[in-house]
């Protein structure tokens, strides 16, 4: 079994149900690749009193459990919270693989340019649907995960 941490914005009901469609898209194509999803793990804090920074660390903790990272760098401005798992990611040499379908272009390929220099790959498709961008994540996974030894 292989992790997958996926980072992205989750803040409307959009975003988290494109984070959700494209989890199980992964899962319905590979039961080996165990996804794990912030707005899923999130929830068990939900009574908590410092919920947030318990939020904060179960992130971090993820990230580093995780085999790949996977960010969906959307939007005009990629989100400041994605924007920093990606960067503690690469600070720990995880194999990151971005995605991003916004057609936007501002700085390179759309993004700041500190975002797409932490990526191992940068996966740009305006045309991507939710499996098509599952396929590249199984792909990216099964060639960043060689040597690894599964748990």
């Amino acid at each position: 079994m292989y992790i997958i941490y996926l980072a992205g914005p989750l803040f409307t009901a959009a975003e988290r149900e494109f984070n959700s469609r494209l989890a199980e898209s992964i899962r319905k194509k590979r039961n080996d690749l165990i996804v794990l999803l912030p707005q899923e793990t999130a929830v068990k804090f939900k009574n908590y009193k410092n919920k947030n920074q318990e939020i904060f660390r179960d992130c971090i903790d993820s990230i580093n459990k995780a085999d790949i990272i996977v960010a969906l760098l959307e939007g005009a401005d990629a989100d400041s919270g994605t924007s920093v798992e990606l960067g503690y990611a690469y600070s720990k040499g995880k194999a990151i693989l971005g995605i991003r379908t916004d057609f936007r272009i501002s700085e390179e390929k759309g993004l700041n340019l500190m975002l797409p220099f932490s990526c191992t790959e940068l996966y740009l498709d305006t045309s991507a649907t939710i499996d098509t961008i599952a396929d590249k994540i199984i792909v990216f996974a099964d060639r960043h995960t060689i040597g690894l030894s599964p748990d």
